[in-house]
């Protein structure tokens, strides 16, 4: 088969997809086939197992929640004791914009938790992902080293596992709460 970087793509985005939408269980061949209005069989031409396919979905989220450079740019412009917190909610900002995909990257985690196979690329992606966090806010400066970052991390997760599945408190926005929170945990580390 040649290789097709658009319909591999196109493949990716619908498994993540159902994924997102209907759970780990749902995601088959056949199911993402449905999604992307392709063929049978096209799915399996690009990852013959399932394993492959969310491997391939693992490296593929990320890309899709890359943040946007203008924004990023406009956060470079402010003070370093808001931007943390902006920083931090803006992380939250762009995966509620794309709940769908949010709850796939949930559903990655909890199949990488019994998937060595998913675990493996998924481990690397958030691992690199994590060491370029920490490279970002030292490099501009913020207050707190790496242990600062994770704790960050730790924060916007709860907060968005919160806002995606059941709210504790739903009359309260994300957005606001995840600014409390970094600006209440400081720049100490």
């Amino acid at each position: 088969m040649v290789a097709n970087p658009a319909r591999r793509a196109a493949v990716l985005d619908a498994a993540l997809e159902v994924l997102g939408r209907d759970g780990a269980r749902a995601v088959t061949h056949r199911a993402v086939d449905v999604e992307a209005d392709l063929p049978a069989g096209t799915t399996a031409n690009y990852f013959p197992s399932r394993a492959d396919l969310l491997t391939g979905m693992a490296s593929r989220i990320f890309a899709l929640l890359a943040p946007a450079e203008d924004r990023l740019a406009d956060l470079e412009r402010l003070p370093s004791d808001h931007a943390g917190p902006e920083y931090a909610a803006y992380v939250v900002e762009r995966l509620l914009a794309r709940p769908t995909l949010a709850r796939a990257l949930l559903e990655l985690r909890l199949e990488a938790s019994r998937n060595p196979s998913v675990a493996e690329p998924l481990t690397t992606f958030l691992r690199d992902g994590l060491d370029a966090d920490v490279a970002f806010h030292t490099d501009r400066g913020l207050p707190g080293g790496r242990d600062h970052v994770i704790r960050l991390h730790h924060l916007v997760n709860g907060i968005l596992l919160d806002a995606l599945t059941v709210p504790l408190a739903p009359e309260r926005d994300p957005l606001d709460e995840v600014r409390l929170a970094a600006t209440a945990l400081g720049g100490g580390s």
